[in-house]
């Protein structure tokens, strides 16, 4: 399962591209995970004046869920990332959080022990990972009119700036709850902090006014289903949808392959092949001991991106190998503004609590997380 060098790199795929969808780009291109990247930041960014003195580069958020495509942003975006989390996890401080609403950015700054890193145990790791998963049976046959419930817990921490002034702050962890038909016609958000007690409608059409297309970085069930099995049939889709997002392809691929693994619910077979896949990217390392949102420890697979120091770690049980959640932590030297984050510093966590098909909006399995 190690990366094949031999096979063509993604700047070598220029002349078959046509053969594949084009990914969709009404939005910016870059990251599409607005957990991770911290929605508060990329409001402040983009009311900055233009003459504000350039910093340390910091990775553009590209929305995979249908929600950030509708024409409610600004709520999302208060909402940004939660902050405390149990085991493992160090305080180093709680921010005042006046300028924020209620419950925004009141939980305290996440720092962690670094794990080491084992480049050469990832491959025989993933292969454990993925006979594990081929044991698990996943959704299978899902009705149209029946919903995919994905509950998470996230936290993290972000730079905040007021008045010129730039601190570093958490915000409270806190439960996001969605509910997605297999067309993505259909759905549900309940997160506090970015919806009131009873939730927003993911349904109806973009900004834009059309009605959103699936593809890798905002996938319904049904697309989930369509993809193609065979690991290197997969990387190279992925590799050429992505092309242009991210820092690099390797790293952007390794990302986008950890969003469909939390935040949707994809065939078992298509999990198996999810796994065998990231295996064949280079620089993807095995670490010994990391921690997610809900505190239980687990060992990681991860992949550092060099430019920000930032290294992305997918979190599972070490006795089952069961996939607990991932979380960002800067292991190399600073980022953020004024380089605030320091090595340590847990920039986004997030725990996998439950996942399960239901038959109605706002119905929760038994065991809900």
């Amino acid at each position: 399962m190690n990366a094949n060098l031999s096979q063509p790199h993604p700047a070598e795929w220029e002349e078959t591209e046509h053969l594949l969808p084009p990914v969709e780009r009404e939005l910016p291109a870059g990251r599409h995970q607005f957990h991770k990247e911290h929605l508060m930041t990329r409001i402040h960014d983009d009311l900055r004046s233009a003459d504000a003195a350039p910093t340390r580069p910091t990775r553009t958020t590209r929305p995979r869920s249908p929600f950030l495509r509708r024409a409610i942003l600004l709520p999302a975006a208060a909402c940004v990332l939660a902050g405390a989390v149990a085991t493992g996890v160090h305080f180093l401080d709680t921010v005042d959080a006046t300028d924020h609403g209620p419950g925004l950015a009141t939980g305290p700054v996440l720092t962690t022990r670094i794990g080491s890193a084992d480049p050469m145990g990832a491959p025989q790791l993933l292969d454990r990972i993925s006979l594990a998963a081929a044991a698990v049976p996943g959704p299978s046959q899902v009705r149209e009119n029946q919903f995919i419930y994905i509950g998470t817990k996230s936290a993290g921490t972000h730079v905040r700036t007021v008045k010129g002034k730039s601190t570093l702050v958490g915000d409270e962890l806190h439960l996001r709850r969605t509910w997605n038909s297999p067309d993505g016609t259909e759905g549900w958000l309940i997160e506090p902090g970015t919806t009131g007690p009873e939730g927003i409608t993911l349904a109806g059409p973009t900004e834009t006014g059309q009605m959103p297309k699936a593809y890798l970085n905002a996938p319904t069930y049904n697309y989930l289903a369509a993809l193609p099995t065979d690991p290197d049939v997969l990387l190279r889709k992925i590799y050429t949808e992505t092309r242009g997002h991210g820092r690099t392809p390797d790293q952007e691929a390794f990302t986008t392959i950890g969003d469909l693994l939390r935040e949707s619910y994809p065939p078992a077979d298509l999990t198996v092949a999810l796994y065998k896949t990231a295996a064949k990217i280079p620089g993807v390392v095995k670490v010994d001991d990391a921690v997610d949102a809900a505190g239980r420890h687990g060992v990681a697979v991860a992949r550092l991106d060099e430019t920000s120091g930032q290294r992305t770690e997918w979190i599972f049980d070490s006795n089952t190998l069961v996939l607990l959640g991932e979380r960002t932590v800067q292991v190399e030297g600073s980022s953020g503004e004024q380089d605030l984050i320091k090595p340590g510093t847990v920039v986004f966590t997030q725990a996998v609590m439950t996942r399960a098909v239901v038959d109605r909006i706002k119905e929760t399995p038994a065991q809900s997380g």
